[in-house]
């Protein structure tokens, strides 16, 4: 194990995100508030943290291996958070490290669920700080280290493999910064699209800009405590399209800016996406129907919602703890599926979910016919045993570590729809859960061990369970031998 390497990307993290929190520093100041000082006080910490961590590595030696990226990845995602609640804190506005924690770590792993009862009572740069840990905690902070810093170490694709959601990262160019530049500038332009055509709707840049950030990371965290309830048809229409061009695989678009468009549009797990998404929406619809004054209403509600909760955003237009029994179902099976690998989103994610059922075909079709030797195809292309059986233990790792927190939470004195969403929510990265913790709820009501262990859970979630695993793994902090 290399440590050094370790500690020097943990300062370089650091430094990143002092420079990050430099835009809620100027909102503050734009407004006219005492936030500036929070901000101020830890920028200055990251700084000197950061610095000194790089430090450590004074032979600058930068060779790292898998487990090292593993073990960046994680310490950096809990680093993050750590240092990004201290403005919470300082500015008073929540007090509490555990709460300001919660809240910091559901930033960052694009969760949205929050402590907070009342949203609206934050001061604009705290509102922009909690939608911004949601935008660069979308495509990854590694992912944008690993574009920017001057290194072309072939090795840190282990970073991005250990951060990136999806069962699989390739390398869709040879240098794999210009991948990850390019992903990000595709990243930044939707952003900023969506940005604009918030702004033509009416929505104040301010709003506009939280609102994309909320989006792009497919976090939603809101403004407002009735989330986007109280915005136009429009704007809710704009949202509910961009939550789900977020949604989609990011090497898509890659495809599309190359001129590969037919390679783009043939596949499978997008066009699962969208007959998934236009199936639900399609059901929900129908059944609150009689809920709503019109049809149009209940389309926008049920597409607004099947979108959200499908791409993990968590944004809410409507209470859909009062809506009927199957479509609060639909809309919790969607909390495990998730949208596609390589994405923003959480979940298990729909290729998983399809690889999963491919197989227990596969197996069920041997098991009638012994001799059959039909292979799994995905997206065209016969899929390896490897990535298989790598699905299927992630599947099985997945439930075990979901049993073990709803197990700590079940402590709680909650109804069990509050509890089971609540984890399910969290490890998602979903955000709204049912019951108590529904679209008009929040998780105020738990103690501060449910806190911490949900906490885990949204991190096991964001970065796919393994680097936090491998993280508490001791035979990967042996120090690694040198060659003779």
């Amino acid at each position: 194990m290399n440590r050094k390497v370790i500690f020097y990307m943990l300062g370089q993290i650091l430094q990143l995100e002092a420079a990050i929190m430099f835009i809620p520093l100027v909102t503050s100041l734009i407004y006219g508030e005492k936030c500036f000082l929070a901000f101020l006080i830890t920028i200055f910490v990251a700084l000197v943290l950061g610095f000194a961590l790089t430090l450590i590595n004074k032979s600058r030696d930068k060779t790292f291996f898998a487990k090292e990226g593993f073990v960046i990845v994680a310490l950096s995602w809990v680093l993050l958070s750590a240092v990004g609640a201290l403005p919470f804190v300082i500015s008073g506005e929540i007090p509490n490290f555990i709460d300001a924690f919660f809240e910091t770590v559901s930033g960052f792993t694009t969760t949205g669920a929050t402590i907070l009862g009342n949203v609206e009572v934050l001061s604009k740069s705290t509102l922009m700080w909690r939608s911004l840990t949601h935008w660069v905690g979308g495509m990854g902070i590694l992912v944008l280290v690993v574009a920017i810093l001057p290194t072309d170490s072939g090795r840190s694709i282990h970073i991005i493999r250990a951060e990136m959601p999806g069962h699989s990262v390739g390398k869709l160019t040879p240098k794999l910064r210009v991948m990850t530049k390019q992903l990000y500038l595709i990243y930044i332009v939707l952003t900023a699209t969506e940005v604009v055509f918030l702004l033509f709707g009416g929505m104040p840049l301010f709003d506009s800009l939280v609102h994309s950030f909320g989006t792009a990371g497919t976090g939603g965290f809101g403004i407002k405590n009735d989330s986007i309830a109280s915005y136009s048809p429009y704007l809710q229409w704009v949202i509910t399209v961009f939550m789900l061009l977020f949604g989609i695989n990011f090497n898509l678009y890659y495809l599309l800016l190359v001129g590969k468009l037919r390679s783009a549009v043939k596949s499978e797990e997008l066009w699962t996406y969208i007959c998934l998404f236009t199936g639900a929406t399609a059901l929900i619809t129908y059944n609150i129907y009689s809920m709503s004054t019109n049809f149009a209403e209940a389309l926008r509600n049920a597409a607004f919602q099947v979108s959200s909760i499908m791409t993990t955003t968590g944004y809410a237009t409507a209470d859909f703890n009062l809506w009927p029994g199957l479509s609060k179902g639909i809309l919790f099976i969607l909390m495990f599926i998730g949208a596609c690998s390589g994405s923003t989103a959480g979940g298990l994610k729909i290729s998983r979910v399809v690889l999963l059922f491919k197989r227990v075909k596969s197996g069920v079709k041997h098991m009638i016919h012994p001799r059959s030797t039909e292979a799994v195809r995905f997206e065209s292309k016969k899929v390896d045993n490897d990535t298989l059986t790598g699905v299927l233990v992630y599947f099985a790792v997945y439930f075990i570590c979901f049993i073990s927190i709803l197990f700590v939470v079940l402590f709680e004195p909650f109804d069990f729809e509050t509890s089971i969403s609540a984890v399910a929510a969290c490890f998602n990265n979903v955000g709204p859960g049912l019951s108590l913790v529904g679209p008009m709820g929040n998780y105020g009501v738990f103690s501060y061990v449910s806190k911490i262990a949900l906490s885990v859970a949204m991190l096991l979630g964001r970065l796919e369970i393994f680097p936090m695993l491998i993280l508490f793994s001791p035979s990967v902090w042996k120090e690694r031998r040198a060659k003779s």
